[in-house]
């Protein structure tokens, strides 16, 4: 199913795909994420989430 990590932009109502691949990795869990699965992510930090339970473990560390 994951066969490639994807270098990712991360814009704020979407992102934009700089090297091809199927997944990328979250920033708090280390788990990957389809890219047609991901749905959280920061623009500042440039990372993404798999859920909205790391994007706000994520959130309080800051």
């Amino acid at each position: 199913m994951f066969k490639k990590l994807a270098k990712i932009k991360y814009l704020p109502n979407n992102f934009e795909v700089i090297q091809d691949g199927d997944y990328v990795l979250c920033a708090v869990s280390g788990k990957k994420i389809s890219l047609k699965d991901l749905t959280y992510w920061n623009v500042e930090l440039q990372e993404a989430y798999f859920s909205y339970v790391e994007a706000s473990v994520k959130k309080e560390k800051i």
